[in-house]
């Protein structure tokens, strides 16, 4: 049985096991060496439960597992056109496949996909299209279908604030 890691100081969250389900695990945990953050990895972990709950399956899945490395090294998941762009940013943001450019804990409530959803419950009509502003993908030079992407997302970007 795994046990849970405690950690002792709040600006030191530095691991080094690689235990864990194939399906959640984060790039930076395959190929690290030296360690990694512990809390931006669960942020890519947490970008993993979101996506196969709005995609009903995981974004990174092969029965290859060096494939499945692959894809997740390289963060090559699709998002569907369905997905609203608000929730196509925060999927992106979360699965940024370096950590530094991950949104962190504090950042990701205050992402406005949580308060266009709140909007939304409470009426019938969408968001504005300053709240639907979505991050591009990072590497545009993944060789994987993405014709169902919309042409005009390759030059937005997201504000928290």
């Amino acid at each position: 049985m795994e046990e849970a890691h405690v950690l002792a100081d709040d600006t030191n969250d530095r691991l080094t096991d690689k235990h864990g389900c194939l399906a959640y695990v984060s790039p930076e945990i395959l190929y690290s060496t030296d360690g990694y953050s512990g809390k931006m990895a669960d942020v890519w972990s947490l970008g993993v439960v979101l996506y196969t709950m709005l995609m009903g399956q995981y974004p990174f899945h092969d029965s290859d597992v060096g494939f499945l490395f692959k894809k997740i090294r390289l963060g090559a998941c699709l998002i569907p056109d369905h997905v609203s762009p608000l929730a196509k940013c925060l999927l992106r943001n979360l699965l940024r496949t370096d950590p530094a450019e991950r949104l962190t804990v504090k950042e990701i409530p205050k992402h406005r996909w949580f308060s266009w959803c709140s909007a939304k419950g409470r009426s019938t009509g969408g968001g504005s299209k300053e709240q639907e502003r979505v991050v591009p993908e990072l590497h545009p030079s993944i060789e994987i279908d993405q014709s169902h992407e919309s042409s005009q997302i390759s030059k937005m970007w997201i504000e928290l604030e």
